[in-house]
C-alpha cells in the first residue's frame, strides 16, 4: 500500500463519520424576521443629586427619590411574617419572568441580592425578600455612601445617611424599637414623634 492510499483512507473514515448523523442532510432555513427581538436599551444611572430618604406614612418603609416621583429605591418591613422580612424594591420596568443579580455596595460591604421581576401596585418592578436578620442587608447599616447597580437599569448612588441603617434596625427588632422610645418620651412628658 503505497503512502499516498494509507493519508486518503484516514481522511475519508473522518469524513464518513462525521457525515452520517441520521439526518437528512438538508439546510434548515429560518426566518430572520421570527428570529429578532427589540432589544430595550440600558437605562442611564438616574441623577440622584436631589434625591432624599422619605419615610412613608405608615412607618413601614422608606423610600430614596426625588419628591413627588416614582422612588428609585424602597426598603420594607414586612412585621407580619415569621420571621420578620425585609424587602428591596427598585423602581425600574421589569418584564414577567426575569430575574437579576442587585449588587449594593458601601459601608466596606458588598451585598448581592437575588431580585426577580414582580408585578406589585399596578407596575412591574424588581424585588427581593429577605429575613430581616440577613447579614447581606449589613450593607445598609452603615452612615456611608451607597451605590444600587441594577443591570440594564443603571446605578443608584445613594449618600451617606442614617436613616437606612435606622430602619434595617428597626425591622430586625420587630417594631419594638419605635414603640419603646414613644413610651420613653410619653413617661417623660415629651410629645410623641409621628410614626415613622
Amino acid at each position: 500500500m503505497s503512502l499516498r492510499l494509507l493519508c486518503i483512507v484516514p481522511f475519508s473514515l473522518v469524513l464518513a463519520a462525521c457525515g452520517d448523523s441520521g439526518e437528512s442532510g438538508q439546510a434548515q432555513r429560518i426566518s430572520l424576521d421570527d428570529a429578532s427581538y427589540t432589544a430595550t436599551e440600558p437605562l442611564l444611572s438616574p441623577d440622584t443629586k436631589s434625591a432624599v430618604w422619605t419615610v412613608a406614612e405608615n412607618g413601614r418603609s422608606i423610600d430614596f427619590g426625588v419628591s413627588g416621583q416614582l422612588p428609585f429605591l424602597t426598603l420594607a418591613c414586612a412585621l407580619r411574617e415569621s420571621p420578620v422580612q425585609l424587602r428591596l424594591i427598585r423602581h425600574v420596568t421589569a418584564r414577567p419572568g426575569e430575574k437579576a443579580l442587585f449588587p449594593v455596595i458601601g459601608n466596606g460591604t458588598i451585598s448581592r441580592f437575588k431580585i426577580d421581576a414582580v408585578l406589585a401596585d399596578k407596575e412591574w418592578r424588581w424585588e427581593a425578600a429577605l429575613p430581616a436578620s440577613d447579614p447581606s442587608l449589613d450593607v445598609f447599616t452603615g452612615p456611608r455612601e451607597l451605590e444600587a447597580t441594577l443591570p440594564g437599569g443603571g446605578s443608584v448612588l445613594i449618600p451617606g445617611s442614617r436613616i437606612p441603617g435606622e430602619f434595617v434596625e428597626w425591622c430586625r427588632a420587630g417594631g419594638r424599637v419605635q414603640q419603646v422610645e414613644a413610651a420613653e418620651q410619653a413617661a417623660a412628658g415629651k410629645p410623641t414623634p409621628p410614626a415613622r
